[in-house]
């Protein structure tokens, strides 16, 4: 998989990385509701340059932003943002009402994006994951709120 294969060679992860990102494709793909949930493979040149998803979380209202990941080489060309706001254009499209995160403190330009986008950080913890000491943050949007990015 192209996460792991990335975030090893970028942060020395483990595939403990990989084998969670597997599971959330896994879950996506067995039990996905298509009218509240969804994904994005971005392309730059016919390559594969980036994803995101967009899944249901565990309260009403409430969606997950998902495994966001820019290829190396499509760095820098606004890929990450493009595919969130389209996240978020299918969020509100849904009828969420937020949308939450997580992340590591380390991803400093997709921390940027989000905070682009309006979110705002609501906790952080460390924990030991993927072979690191790393720093896990949770992020929440509230979706009436939210500027546009602008885009």
């Amino acid at each position: 998989m192209t996460h792991g294969e990335v975030y090893d060679q970028q942060f020395g992860w483990n595939t403990d990385f990989e084998a969670l990102v597997a599971r959330i494709v896994a879950d996506y793909a067995t039990e996905r509701e298509p009218a509240r949930e969804a994904a994005w493979i971005a392309e730059v040149d016919g390559e594969r340059a980036g994803c995101v998803f967009l899944v249901a979380g565990a309260e009403p209202g409430v969606a997950k932003l998902r495994i966001l990941l820019v290829t190396p080489a499509a760095r820098g060309l606004g890929v990450g943002t493009r595919l969130v706001a389209r996240c978020l254009a299918f969020a509100r499209d849904a009828g969420y009402q937020q949308v939450t995160l997580w992340t590591n403190d380390i991803l400093v330009s997709a921390r940027r994006i989000y905070e682009t986008f309006g979110f705002t950080l609501t906790a952080q913890e460390p924990h030991h994951s993927f072979g690191h000491d790393l720093i896990g943050q949770n992020w929440i949007l509230e979706l009436d709120q939210s500027p546009s990015g602008g885009h």
